[in-house]
């Protein structure tokens, strides 16, 4: 027992290692584990206490956990099945399939990093980029919403920014769950907004595996009644107008829940809108080729990000004029259901973008943009302040931003950032479109154009 053993270094090494690991993963790992989760349930106890919607247990589980029960769930377990007859495979290498999906489409939300974190980043971003507003917000129609309801905010997707913009704006009520495209899956960027809540969905994928695989975990998060947030456009306007809906993941939501527990589904619409939307020029002008390939060099975003930095530091940046949300009166799933025969999902996507559309903000740029289309040639200043105004006349019920409540100086604010990108030109008293970039004006006087009757 105490005789001498003589071994030579690198296995002493290895030895010494392979008891460190052990030692690791059966007492250090647990117990780390333990304290960060036991700190990560009193914060979200701390946030729960002001939040007017909850973080429910489901966000908060484990995502291994989150992940195992989705594979095994007894839908995804046929699908399985079934791909494996279909595809001629073993059912084990269809398995490993759905297990590579589901770890592909399940987030690791941490409260951490979605309040303290993403939240204050989204904000000061904001802040930094637009004079953010929120144009309406129906207090007493969603306040009135089951607290047991899961509730799905369905926005018009105009910009990225959108995604900040409504996070912050909704976190007092609860934090929010997005289906984001292939754009965020970078590392690291992936990382960072699954840590938000959010999952990963491809949106033109034609695998069936796949479609069940993520079908399924939409319907269980909306049984465990997570908050979640959706474009029915199911991508970035290319034109400026309002798109039909895409039926894909509202489908999901109202075919996957489970009707047993008899919670319902409310759908709150949110418009957004900009006086500057970056992406404007790429969006233009993939829609004038008709394909959604959007070709934004790197080069040409280092340089805009650069040329903010620059003017920041050289106290010549100015923001990039408003950008508003407008929050309209929820939708109950179960009364449009009792209200609609056919319970048509087409129906239900058609209703909350009419619904959105009703809520869209109209701001500076839109205005003064719509003005000048349809105006027959050139307009003085006191011409278009007219042609502003007369529009607004034609939009009783529409919730226009107009800033410091003066005509005058909401046609000067949209003019201005207009002048500034070189879109519009003045000339001896005279403004006029700019004709190479008149494409690019009617997309900003698109966003409103639903609201004026025909």
């Amino acid at each position: 027992m105490t005789s001498m053993i003589e071994m030579p270094l690198w296995a002493l090494v290895l030895l010494v290692l392979f008891a460190a690991v052990t030692f690791a993963s059966h007492f250090l790992f647990p117990s780390v584990r333990w304290f960060f989760r036991r700190r990560m349930e009193k914060v979200v106890a701390k946030l729960n206490l002001r939040l007017e919607r909850p973080i429910e247990p489901f966000k908060l589980a484990r995502r291994y956990d989150m992940i195992q029960r989705l594979i095994y769930d007894p839908e995804v377990s046929q699908a399985i099945a079934e791909h494996a007859r279909a595809e001629n495979i073993p059912e084990n290498v269809a398995f490993a399939q759905a297990k590579r999906y589901a770890r592909e489409i399940v987030p690791s939300f941490s409260a951490t990093a979605y309040f303290t974190v993403a939240i204050r980043l989204a904000k000061w971003l904001s802040r930094a980029l637009y004079r953010v507003r929120i144009s309406h917000f129906d207090e007493e129609a969603i306040s009135k919403v089951d607290k047991n309801a899961t509730v799905v905010f369905v926005m018009n997707h105009r910009s990225n920014v959108d995604y900040m913009l409504v996070t912050w704006l909704a976190a007092e009520r609860s934090a929010l769950s997005y289906a984001v495209g292939e754009w965020a899956r970078v590392w690291p960027l992936s990382r960072v907004i699954k840590a938000m809540g959010a999952y990963f969905i491809r949106r033109k994928s034609r695998n069936e595996l796949y479609r069940r695989v993520l079908a399924r975990y939409v319907g269980l998060a909306t049984d465990g009644g997570v908050t979640q947030a959706m474009f029915p456009e199911g991508g970035l306007s290319l034109d400026g107008k309002l798109a039909p809906p895409k039926l894909g993941l509202l489908k999901y939501i109202v075919e996957g829940r489970s009707k047993k527990d008899g919670r319902d589904v409310v759908f709150v619409p949110v418009a957004v809108n900009y006086d500057r939307v970056f992406e404007d020029r790429i969006l233009v002008a993939a829609g004038q080729k008709g394909e959604r390939r959007f070709r934004a060099r790197n080069s040409v975003i280092m340089r805009f990000i650069f040329k903010q930095f620059w003017l920041r530091l050289t106290g010549h940046y100015h923001r990039h004029g408003y950008a508003a949300a407008s929050f309209g009166a929820p939708i109950s799933l179960n009364e449009f259901e009792a209200g609609n025969a056919r319970g048509d999902i087409k129906d239900l996507g058609r209703l909350l973008m009419q619904r959105i559309g009703e809520e869209i903000p109209v701001l500076p740029v839109p205005l003064v943009a719509r003005a000048l289309l349809d105006a027959e040639g050139p307009l003085t200043r006191d011409a278009l302040e007219q042609a502003v105004t007369g529009l607004m006349r034609a939009l009783p019920k529409a919730h226009v931003h107009l800033p410091r409540d003066d005509k005058a100086y909401a046609t000067d604010v949209g003019l201005r950032n207009l002048i500034k990108r070189k879109l519009v030109v003045e000339n001896a008293g005279q403004i006029s479109v700019v004709d190479a970039d008149r494409p690019v004006v009617a997309y900003y006087a698109a966003s409103i154009s639903h609201l004026f009757k025909k």
